[in-house]
């Protein structure tokens, strides 16, 4: 589930759909791999560039989803990972796939809230996170996040970003409106900079971490969605949402994308 537009039209209003309902969000985006943009290619270069973690380590996900990027840590590290999300369908479904690739033992799935991490300060050696630190915004999310790292920790995270300094009107406008934060690449960079970690690596995920991997899986899934909920205008509203922001990317993908920013605090 992503940082992209989160308001539908209910009864011929504009609201946010977390205002409404969050089982039937967590229904909606567990029926997919994929709660946001990505893959798993992008995910083992990101691990590269921070490079081995040893089995002392310990990783957060934080804002895991459904364990995609989670597994892959597993089972590239030997850290103990912990994986964290707000909904519990979505860690029940993390652990379940970390049992049937046996990497379990070194998963632990926690219910909780990145407002309020449950992690002593300096305790990390890894914070990572793709496609969620928007819930919290990525300025507040560094600084925040910042004192759960020991000194010299990494911190990766994925974050919509602007990837040329002109833009047309209307997808302007519709980032602006979904996500305010959004921005450059630069200046994206100047704010870890600013929050207290040397910038190490940033590279755009590719097209398809959209189209193939996040949208197209949310078709069949949508008509699933609607077929078990007629005539519901706020399950109606959030495939609305879907369709209109996979065609808004199908336009505008030169302009806006998802980039991986990669840090080590200082």
């Amino acid at each position: 589930m992503n940082n992209e537009n989160n308001n539908i039209l209910v009864d011929g209003n504009e609201s946010s759909i977390h205002d409404f309902d969050f089982a039937l969000i967590c229904e909606y985006f567990s029926s997919v791999k994929r709660q946001g943009p990505g893959s798993d290619e992008a995910t083992r270069k990101a691990m590269a560039t921070v490079g081995d973690m040893g089995e002392n380590a310990v990783v957060a996900d934080l804002g895991c989803g459904c364990g995609s990027q989670t597994l892959q840590l597993a089972l590239g590290y030997k850290a103990r990972i912990k994986a964290l999300d707000l909904f519990p369908l979505f860690i029940e479904k993390t652990m379940e796939k970390c049992r049937e690739a046996g990497v379990a033992d070194r998963v632990e799935g926690i219910v909780g809230d990145m407002n309020e991490l449950p992690f002593e300060p300096e305790s990390l050696d890894l914070i990572w996170s793709e496609g969620a630190i928007y819930n919290i915004g990525f300025e507040r999310g560094m600084r925040e996040w910042h004192k759960c790292l020991r000194h010299g920790g990494w911190i990766a995270v994925s974050e919509a970003s602007w990837l040329s300094d002109q833009r047309p009107e209307e997808i302007e406008q519709f980032w602006n409106e979904a996500y305010p934060e959004i921005d450059t690449i630069y200046n994206k960079v100047e704010q870890m900079r600013k929050t207290g970690y040397r910038d190490i690596s940033t590279f755009v995920l590719p097209d398809d971490c959209w189209t193939k991997n996040f949208y197209k899986p949310q078709v069949e899934a949508q008509r699933l969605f609607l077929e078990r909920h007629p005539g519901n205008a706020t399950a109606e509203g959030l495939v609305a949402n879907q369709r209109h922001e996979a065609e808004l990317f199908s336009r505008y993908h030169d302009y806006y994308g998802y980039v991986f920013y990669i840090g080590r605090k200082e």
